[in-house]
């Protein structure tokens, strides 16, 4: 099994901590169980590892934070180079041909397309390991990793089962529906979709061909400022016929924004801060960059 771990955005919800030169995934806000903090994509990276070592792992990013994710994951690590954003349709469709035709990953391969920023336990990584054979029975051409909504909300999308089972047929898929359309769905069962995509590469491969005219790798490489500037929800999910469902039923947040974040930090306050009794609801991280000697603070 082979995870493509999506960690090109820019993160600007969680500004002004979180911009264009530092992205919210690279700032060290965890603890983990050694009480050191750590980074979103280290925290992620290292609960796959804990899961299974075998996982083969490749971080999608853009060309910019490629020093970073060597700082935090190390030189070894294998990186597919986005020239430019695109969106998570060009992104997942570079990634695959960079497995196909650099690594030589085969066809028939699971591969299983996640992002960097949920804030879960490792139980969520051993649902995403599950996904290899669920992909391979060859029921579905897409496996999708559904959670349990808690309020009907419009940054999500929606998948509806055809049945109320672990393992499912999806019946619709809706990606970010209003509020109105997202309570009839929850309505009918629909879970939140994780944004984990699963499937055997060849599939990914011959889809992206569809949609975007490129010979190989290097050609979609050097012409991808051409790619259409598109979700892979809207561009794959929403359209395609052929899709399984595996629930999810632990405890995820996507950490996203301030609220999300605060509800996630170990401590009030994160550096050298100062928090009184008239402070409620307030978080603060107060964090010295020694190379940009700027301080950044951040109250919510």
């Amino acid at each position: 099994m082979h995870i493509i771990l999506l960690s090109g955005g820019s993160g600007k919800r969680l500004w002004p901590l979180s911009n264009d030169i530092r992205s919210k995934q690279f700032i060290k806000l965890f603890k983990n169980a050694a009480g050191q903090y750590e980074s979103m994509v280290s925290r992620v990276f290292n609960q796959i590892k804990t899961v299974d070592k075998g996982i083969e792992i490749t971080v999608a990013t853009s060309a910019t934070q490629v020093p970073a994710i060597h700082n935090q994951l190390g030189d070894k690590v294998s990186i597919s180079i986005e020239p430019c954003r695109r969106d998570t349709f060009p992104a997942i469709a570079l990634s695959a041909s960079y497995l196909h035709d650099v690594l030589h990953v085969a066809d028939d391969e699971c591969v299983a397309v996640c992002p960097v920023d949920p804030y879960v336990e490792n139980s969520y990584y051993e649902s995403i390991k599950n996904l290899e054979p669920i992909v391979q029975n060859g029921k579905a051409n897409l496996t999708l990793m559904g959670i349990a909504p808690t309020y009907p909300s419009e940054k999500y999308g929606y998948i509806i089962p055809a049945e109320n089972k672990e393992v499912s047929v999806v019946k619709e898929f809706k990606e970010k529906p209003d509020v109105k359309t997202a309570e009839n769905y929850i309505a009918q069962g629909a879970l939140w979709n994780a944004g984990v995509f699963a499937f055997k590469l060849g599939w990914l491969i011959a889809k992206a061909h569809e949609l975007i005219t490129f010979t190989d790798y290097d050609d979609l490489y050097a012409h991808f400022a051409d790619a259409p500037k598109i979700s892979f929800d809207y561009a794959v999910v929403e359209k395609e016929p052929s899709i399984q469902m595996l629930r999810y039923s632990g405890a995820w947040k996507d950490v996203g924004t301030w609220n999300t974040m605060a509800e996630v930090m170990s401590d009030e306050g994160i550096g050298d801060v100062i928090i009184d009794e008239k402070c409620t609801n307030t978080n603060v991280v107060n964090e010295l960059n020694t190379e940009c000697v700027n301080k950044v603070v951040a109250i919510f």
